[in-house]
Formats: structure tokens, C-alpha cells, sequence
């Protein structure tokens, strides 16, 4: 790859993901000491699961992306728990917690998204019994 060509464009939910977790490494940078190798690594270890999860299942088939996307939506909401005790221990202000906070809820919304459009053919091939 030539050295001075933009590098390639990334999924839209791979690319969000990635953006949070660049924010996310700049304030982890300056987390308290307290925090930083305890609740900051766990944080920080998430968002790339989140990342890796995605990136999976995006270059996997329909039925095969399921679990990853749902482990991708468990981790998401865990790391909305673990950002609020980092406020809430004021070791994020408040204006680094609602950014980080409306990033992971946008990257949340959008795995819902693509769960809820995952799980439609299998609820379609496997009609309730009545």
C-alpha cells in the first residue's frame, strides 16, 4: 500500500466504534491513578472487544454474525456502567462522560439495530405455534 494513500474507509458502526475508542484512549491518558490501571484497563480491554466483535461480524455470514453482535451489545452495556463509576467517582468530568456516553449509546443503537434486522429471517423461518 503507497504510504501516502488514505486509508481505507471503514463500515460506519467499525468506524464509530474506532472513534470512541480514540476519545476514550485520549481521556485514559489522564485517568487517576486510581483508576487507571483498574477500571480504565477493564475499559480500555471492552472497547477493543467491542471493535474486534464487529469487525468479525461484519466479514461473516447472516446466520454466523448473531452471537458477535450480541456480544458486542453486552459489552456496550457494560462499558455504559463502568463510564458512569468513573463519573460518578469523578474520575471523568461531566463533559467527557456525556461524550463518551452519547458515542457508546449511538454504537448501542446501532448493534440494536442490526440484531433486530439479524433476528427477523430466523422469527420468519420458525413461525410461533398457535
Amino acid at each position: 500500500m503507497n504510504p501516502l494513500s488514505p486509508p481505507p474507509t471503514l463500515p460506519s458502526l467499525l468506524q464509530k466504534a474506532k472513534g470512541l475508542y480514540l476519545l476514550w484512549y485520549g481521556y485514559y491518558q489522564i485517568l487517576p491513578k486510581t483508576h487507571r490501571f483498574t477500571l480504565g484497563q477493564k475499559i480500555d480491554n471492552l472497547l477493543t472487544e467491542v471493535i474486534e466483535a464487529i469487525a468479525i461480524a461484519i466479514f461473516l455470514k447472516p446466520e454466523e454474525k448473531i452471537p458477535y453482535v450480541r456480544l458486542a451489545i453486552r459489552k456496550t452495556d457494560t462499558l455504559k456502567i463502568f463510564f458512569m463509576i468513573l463519573w460518578e467517582t469523578k474520575s471523568l468530568d461531566n463533559k467527557k462522560y456525556t461524550t463518551l456516553s452519547e458515542k457508546l449509546s449511538e454504537i448501542g443503537k446501532m448493534l440494536g439495530g442490526w440484531n433486530g434486522q439479524l433476528s427477523k429471517p430466523v422469527k420468519q423461518n420458525f413461525p410461533d405455534k398457535q
